[in-house]
């Protein structure tokens, strides 16, 4: 290798042990290396930028804007409610969250997948009260093991077989031809995962600034003719909600308290909740409910909400005067949502409720409405919520244009970034989500991560420090068949840990397919080994799309993949070479 080829080597090293020993952020070190590999020479600048107009890159953001659709429109809680349910323990909470995504992402590009499912597991986690660490992880393992399963459940499966084809001149490979190693590896490890993840995960709550801070007083309404209407508290899945309580129901003339599960619910009550700002962001999101209408609510379907958490001024007007009273509406433009006093929840219903000067309100408008806000001497502004209802009404649109997305792709119809722009669209023209929620789901610390590795990719790749590792595998496995498949593996496997598994499988198909012929092996079980190790990649958040996609949502450092990753890789490397090894008779 020439000096650029160490510098980009002495440069990977420093980047590992900077993300691992280190609390910056992943965005700032890549970029950091993206910009010395530039300065030094080592990269030209158009090939180090060339992963800020990659196709991955712009796939990947467009569909955090599909995810977006699914999560606005309440369709991640149709996933929540009758998918996933509420497990007993962590242990069956791992499979509920494995076992469907392994399945999906085996007919499925598993990146899109996982875009869905980051909010769906959040929400989950919170109903739940467990921290979200515990499943981003496995989500992203199961979608990659997934991927493994089916020629089309990831990309670097058809790059492989799109290579082979023009390597060899041969047809490839079928749909389900890698499905008898593919789908065992899955199976085992999910079953690794179920064993021993509880253990090895970390724990970390990565909760609200605002969460149990104050506890509000919230009042909603159950609609008439909605779909509570008839369900009792327990059916209606209110009794066991987190960090959130039923005080009271008001219906009618009477005041119905220490409610019983078995209550059934009529439209119109009217229920009394107890919470902080995170459930009640929950609650809201409930097909149902509605705030309720004296407290000057805007009305159901009301697109573009916003919440603001304000204290009351002694400046106030509507100091002294019942929240039914205080002509929110008129006033302000906005609706009280919720109300606390001292950081507690203050005794009856909401509109009865009467405003002290250093009461905290959550109150909800539109855009321009909760910018003039800021212009009262009524309120001190403290700061904007996250709290939006979702538009059920959308929420099968939004899963109908997914799933006719990823059939488009699948199809061959649309390339992934074709349909990605399709899927985005669509859920904007329908209303699924709104422009500005689409602006706020978009991560640019994970886009920036993911283009700044591809340059690191590419100067491993154009300096010939991945050509000279993976020639090492020549000699060394060279009388041994089996020998040769594990050495595959490995190569692939670390390389796929610090470039992009695409990159490392076009670099090492050439070299196992030349290896195999010169000892006389048949090329198919080398293909499906690039295939299996390329596409299985643990140890870090760089070596795979979907673990760097949860790195954010799930609070992890570097070291915590390197605590479940590497036993993973271990694992899924033995099982898939034993595999491979029994059904080729390699052994």
């Amino acid at each position: 290798m020439q000096w650029q080829g160490w510098l980009t080597l002495a440069l990977t090293v420093a980047t590992l042990l900077a993300l691992t020993f280190t609390r910056l952020r992943p965005a700032l070190v890549m970029l950091t290396t993206m910009g010395l590999l530039i300065v030094s020479g080592a990269l030209p600048a158009e090939g180090a930028l060339s992963g800020f107009s990659n196709p991955g890159t712009m796939t990947v953001a467009l569909m955090f804007v599909v995810a977006a659709g699914i999560h606005n429109s309440g369709g991640i809680d149709l996933l929540v409610e009758n998918v996933l349910g509420r497990p007993t323990s962590q242990r069956s909470t791992l499979w509920r969250c494995s076992a469907p995504v392994m399945l999906l992402s085996a007919f499925l590009n598993n990146t899109p997948v996982v875009a869905t499912m980051i909010p769906a597991m959040r929400l989950w986690a919170r109903k739940l009260n467990i921290s979200p660490s515990k499943l981003m992880i496995p989500l992203s393992y199961s979608a990659i093991l997934g991927g493994t399963v089916t020629l089309i459940g990831t990309s670097t499966n058809l790059v492989v077989n799109g290579q082979y084809q023009a390597l060899t001149g041969t047809d490839g490979f079928g749909l389900f031809a890698i499905t008898a190693i593919g789908l065992p590896v899955a199976i085992a490890g999910l079953l690794f995962m179920w064993l021993f993840f509880p253990r090895l995960l970390p724990d970390r709550g990565g909760e609200s600034m605002y969460s149990h801070l104050k506890e509000f007083t919230l009042e909603v309404t159950v609609n008439d003719g909605g779909p509570l209407v008839g369900k009792t508290i327990a059916q209606a899945q209110l009794r066991h909600l987190q960090r959130i309580y039923l005080v009271d129901i008001l219906r009618e003339d009477y005041v119905i308290s220490a409610v019983s599960p078995d209550e059934v619910l009529c439209g119109g009550d009217r229920l009394v909740f107890a919470g902080d700002t995170e459930a009640i962001a929950d609650l809201l999101r409930i097909n149902g409910l509605r705030a309720s209408a004296d407290t000057g609510s805007a009305p159901v379907g009301t697109s573009e909400r916003r919440v603001v958490e304000v204290v009351v001024s002694p400046r106030c007007e509507a100091l002294g005067q019942a929240i039914r009273e205080g002509r929110f509406r008129s006033r302000y433009g906005a609706a009280v949502l919720a109300v606390a006093r001292g950081g507690e929840r203050i005794e009856g219903h909401l509109g009865s409720i009467i405003l002290e000067a250093g009461d905290t309100l959550l109150l909800e408008g539109s855009p321009d409405a909760i910018n003039r806000l800021r212009n009262f001497r009524d309120f001190l502004l403290t700061t904007e919520l996250d709290i939006e209802p979702p538009r059920h009404e959308k929420a099968w649109l939004a899963w109908g244009i997914l799933l006719a997305l990823l059939a488009l792709v699948t199809s061959d119809t649309l390339s992934m970034l074709q349909g990605a722009l399709v899927g985005a669209g669509l859920m904007l023209a329908t209303g699924c989500c709104s422009v500005p929620q689409a602006g706020k789901s978009i991560d640019l610390s994970v886009l920036v991560t993911i283009a700044a590795s591809l340059a690191l990719g590419t100067a491993l790749q154009s300096t010939g420090v991945a050509a000279a590792i993976a020639a090492l595998i020549t000699d060394a496995g060279i009388h041994s068949p089996l020998l040769l498949l594990a050495l595959v593996y490995v190569v692939i496997s670390l390389l796929t840990e610090v470039i992009t598994n695409n990159a490392a499988a076009v670099l090492a198909l050439p070299i196992a397919l030349e290896v195999g012929r010169l000892v006389g092996m048949d090329a198919e079980p080398l293909v499906f080994a690039v295939m299996m190790a390329a596409s299985a990649s643990f140890a870090t958040p760089l070596g795979y799309q979907t673990n760097l996609m949860v790195y954010g949502p799930g609070n992890y450092r570097f070291s915590d993949f390197l605590r479940v990753g590497v036993p993973m890789n271990l694992f899924i490397g033995a099982v898939t070479v034993c595999v491979i090894g029994w059904r080729y008779a390699l052994f």
